[in-house]
């Protein structure tokens, strides 16, 4: 959404019209009035120049796409169509933001992002990308780029609301365009880079030598004090110009769009394993959760080509999902191909220098002209060491945020990627979609180099799993936290042999699937990762996986548990021998009030059975307890909670495996056990039983005294929100003001929640700092080959963009009783799923 751009003038006027509007029939039927010309229509006949035969559109009851057509070329010219028609504020919105551009229509409140934008260059990865397609493919991206314009050029006088009021004109869609939203999304995925970034703030805060009971390593592996020590000596005190910059700009992303979101589940069920007879597949993504989802449903019926599932509008592919003999969908790797270096740099006669093996080098420098809306435009420069851009040439602390930066002395933070190789990541995944077995997958997917992914698939008699991306081989070190760019030993030494990727195919014990676990352990022979997430979804994912028969029942329960092991696990450590009694003595010595709050607290916490049902008391009490004890363990230390080094704590534990899931487990001799704003020393005992005495405090003063309305839904919510109201706080008063006014017909919530970021049915939201959720599966979708029609799905919001359409939030509902959509491939179904009215697109003069 980009309301976020309107003219004062627009505001004033659209506030005036509103207000009148709420005295009449409502805010939303007055401007679903105003802006129904902005809705395709569901049928009729629309003269289209561009196509080359006519293609006819049908939906399903949540506006789902079928669209089927006589040649591929006018495939992919109406899914252009057609995406622009439903999604073009969220398309032109990407496109902004990757380019770096979104102050143009949003002003100066984005302009930092902008500035990361532009140091990242996206462009450049996207140049590289497009340039290694083959001719084919090239001409598949000209053509959708061809539809979309055709949507843009007969609707210039009637676009959606936001893009309306705004005064802004979409420039007209190119075929790079969908290669950079590509890229875009992969940036999303880049896991370390926030963790790289928080690691120096709170190295700041606590030092070097506590860092490495902060770092995402998992329980069964030592803690990375070599990593840690890499920052040892280093002045890193004020020495930084720009940390925080960089730090509050990457978050803003993360906000706005995503940035090492850890997402998704997918699994494969083998034949001997299903009731059928016949393998199954499903995939659910984790995404933030936002007002469209991420992701397009969409269904193409042409006589070379026919697949149905998910696709991003933008982006002319089918992502995951069903073509008539395979099933496919993917999760994140967690991949760590990406650092950061820090670089001594210098300044001298108008040049910035970095020192490289004892040799003060000349930094790049490339040129970066921001126009911003209200503003004279500004020209800045980026610099680039050996490795990459410095983030915080562009981001520091400036007197006035429209005042170029001046990086002097001190250290750069300069950012390298594997995003600028070449290969053939776009023809493989169109081949992918294309491929009629599992092993034409694995021939597809073993190419897919620019992306890091768990991609499992199935055919009706096979099931396999196959990694992907492209993964540096570090001389020396982790990646965890920023090296010294000035020494050559923590450089990279090319990629892993994709030979080396892993994979598996038909195990023997009938199933497979990831859920961004650890799948290879260290000393493998390569470096996936060391960020890998909470093993728990896994965990519950084998559990189920593993016991019976399975059909698309199954695979529905599964998707919808809320059933988390960590509960377990928590109640294990509360009755160990070298805990129990030492935690009764902890209770015992608190004072009278809360020892009674901290005995029922953990009565009911050992008796809870970890189902985080949305209605359920000890699941609301034991995520009081979580948040609690984050606080507890963490908080004197790195806050209080405006510190940067707190929030850089809370977002690590949300982007991978967290430090307090680690020192509420074991960690015993953390230096962290100790409040160090109270006499004397602690221990784990003592703050575990003032944590639990908290927790029944804080639902207490949330929920009332009786326990009988405590609900775990009540603390637990979803919000479905757009982009406009998430950055309504970058905005100005008065477009702040109109934003309000206008929330209630672009915001849906607040919804109960039930699970967490440890349950299959994921609903994470942050320790410590709130229970509100933020990171949902924003897609299911269910292959059964021993169905006629094997695919259903489901999106987690609806199918359009755009207010005014009544299929804008329809899908809500559907997503939360898991009222899944089926797509069918048989000719005598598709009436049934689709209805009988008919758009026809034909081709115009």
């Amino acid at each position: 959404m980009l309301l976020r751009a309107l003219r004062p003038t627009a505001l004033l006027s659209l506030a005036a019209a509103l207000t009148g509007a709420l005295t009449l029939s409502g805010c939303q039927s007055f401007l679903n009035s105003r802006y129904s010309s902005s809705v395709l229509p569901d049928q009729g006949i629309v003269r289209v120049q561009g196509l080359a035969q006519s293609v006819v559109v049908r939906r399903n009851p949540l506006g789902m796409p079928l669209i089927e057509t006589t040649t591929f070329h006018d495939a992919l010219f109406a899914l252009g169509y057609v995406h622009a028609g439903d999604r073009l504020s969220q398309m032109v919105g990407m496109r902004l933001m990757a380019e770096g551009r979104l102050a143009e229509m949003a002003g100066p409140g984005v302009l930092e992002m902008d500035r990361f934008m532009r140091a990242v260059n996206l462009k450049k990865s996207a140049e590289v990308l497009y340039k290694d397609a083959s001719p084919r493919l090239k001409r598949f991206f000209e053509v959708y780029a061809r539809g979309v314009n055709a949507y843009l050029f007969q609707y210039r006088d009637k676009l959606p609301m936001d893009i309306a009021e705004s005064g802004y004109r979409p420039a007209y869609w190119k075929p790079e365009d969908s290669v950079l939203i590509f890229c875009l999304l992969n940036f999303g995925l880049a896991v370390n880079l926030q963790e790289e970034i928080a690691a120096l703030v709170m190295a700041q805060k606590v030092g070097s030598d506590k860092l490495a009971w902060l770092l995402p390593t998992y329980s069964d592996e030592p803690l990375p004090f070599d990593e840690a020590d890499k920052l040892k000596g280093l002045a890193l005190g004020g020495q930084i110009a720009g940390l925080n910059a960089v730090s509050q700009a990457t978050s803003q992303f993360a906000q706005a769009h995503m940035l090492g979101v850890a997402a998704s589940n997918n699994w494969a069920i083998a034949p001997q394993r299903s009731r059928s007879g016949k393998s199954l597949m499903a995939n659910d993504t984790h995404l933030p959760l936002s007002m469209p989802s991420a992701w397009n449903f969409v269904h193409i019926r042409a006589p070379k080509f026919q697949a149905a599932g998910v696709s991003i509008a933008g982006v002319p592919a089918v992502v995951a999902g069903f073509n008539g003999k395979l099933g496919w969908g993917m999760t994140m790797v967690m991949g760590d191909n990406q650092d950061l270096f820090l670089e001594k740099v210098k300044r001298e006669n108008g040049r910035l220098y970095y020192l490289a093996d004892g040799k003060w080098q000349a930094a790049q420098e490339r040129q970066e002209t921001f126009f911003i809306k209200g503003q004279r435009p500004i020209r800045e420069t980026v610099y680039e060491t050996r490795h990459g851009p410095l983030l915080n040439s562009v981001l520091g602390e400036r007197k006035h945020m429209l005042q170029p930066l001046q990086l002097g002395s001190g250290y750069g933070l300069a950012l390298k990627t594997a995003q600028f190789e070449a290969d053939k990541t776009l023809d493989a995944f169109f081949d992918l979609s294309r491929a009629q077995s599992v092993e034409q997958a694995f021939e597809a997917t073993r190419d897919v180099r620019a992306m890091a992914l768990n991609i499992v698939f199935a055919d009706a008699q096979h099931i396999g799993w196959q990694v992907t991306g492209r993964f540096p081989n570090r001389r020396e070190g982790l990646g965890l936290v920023p090296s010294p760019g000035w020494e050559g030993r923590f450089d990279w030494d090319g990629f892993a042999d994709p030979m080396l990727h892993p994979y598996d195919q038909d195990p023997p014990q009938g199933w497979l699937g990831t859920a961004n676990h650890r799948t290879a352990p260290r000393g493998y022979g390569m470096q996936l990762s060391n960020s890998w997430y909470y093993p728990e979804r896994y965990e519950r994912l084998a559990q189920l996986a593993g016991s019976g028969k399975h059909d698309t029942k199954s695979m529905i329960a599964m998707q919808y548990d809320q059933t988390s092991p960590f509960v377990a696990k928590l109640q294990a450590m509360f009755e160990a021998p070298g805990m129990a009694e030492p935690l009764k003595k902890a209770i015992d010595a608190l004072p009278e009030l809360d020892r009674a709050k901290a005995r029922e607290a953990l009565s009911r916490l050992m008796a809870f059975d970890g189902n985080l049902a949305a209605t359920s008391a000890n699941a609301a009490l034991y995520g009081a307890f979580l948040h609690e004890s984050a606080r507890a363990i963490f908080l004197d230390e790195l806050g209080p909670e405006t510190s940067p080094a707190w929030k850089a704590l809370v977002e690590t534990a949300n982007s991978s495996y967290s430090a307090q899931a680690d020192h509420l487990l074991g960690r015993e001799d953390s230096p962290f056990w100790n409040d160090v704003r109270t006499p004397g020393t602690d221990d784990k005992p003592a703050i575990l039983a003032r944590s639990l005495a908290a927790a029944v405090t804080h639902l207490e003063s949330r929920l009332g005294a009786d326990r009988n309305a405590w609900q775990w839904g009540k603390l637990h919510t979803y919000n479905w929100r757009t982009e406009t109201t998430q950055l309504a706080p970058y905005m100005s008063a008065s477009q702040r003001a109109t934003i309000n006014s206008l929330q209630g017909y672009l915001d849906r919530g607040p919804f109960p929640a039930g699970g967490d970021h440890t349950t299959l049915n994921v609903s994470a939201y942050q320790w410590g700092q709130d229970f509100d959720t933020w990171l949902i599966p924003a897609m299911r979708i269910i292959v059964d080959f021993g169905r006629a029609e094997p695919l259903i799905g489901l999106n987690s919001s609806g199918q359009s963009g755009n207010p005014a359409s009544k299929h804008y939030a329809d899908g809500i509902d559907a997503w939360i009783k898991g009222q899944y959509m089926t797509f069918p491939f048989q000719s005598q179904n598709l009436e049934k799923a689709y209805g009988t009215k008919r758009l026809l697109l034909t081709p115009g003069k």
